[in-house]
C-alpha cells in the first residue's frame, strides 16, 4: 500500500521486523560482492561487460 509518508526510514523499519537476521546477513553479504566485482575487477572483457551493466542499471561511471 502506497502514501504520502513513505519513506526510506519506514522501509528499513518494516525491513527489520520483516527479515530475519539471516537474510539480512545473506543480502548485505550480497551487496558486498556485487560492489567488490563491480569496483575491482579489471580483467578487460569482463570489466567492459560489468561498465556495460552498470550503464544499463543506470549508473553513471564516467
Amino acid at each position: 500500500m502506497a502514501t504520502a509518508n513513505n519513506t526510506v526510514h519506514g522501509r528499513i523499519e518494516q525491513a527489520r521486523m520483516e527479515l530475519t537476521s539471516t537474510q539480512l546477513a545473506v543480502g548485505f553479504a550480497l551487496v558486498a560482492a556485487l560492489g567488490f566485482a563491480l569496483l575491482f575487477v579489471q580483467e578487460p572483457m569482463l570489466h567492459d561487460s560489468m561498465h556495460n551493466f552498470r550503464h544499463a542499471a543506470g549508473i553513471t561511471c564516467h
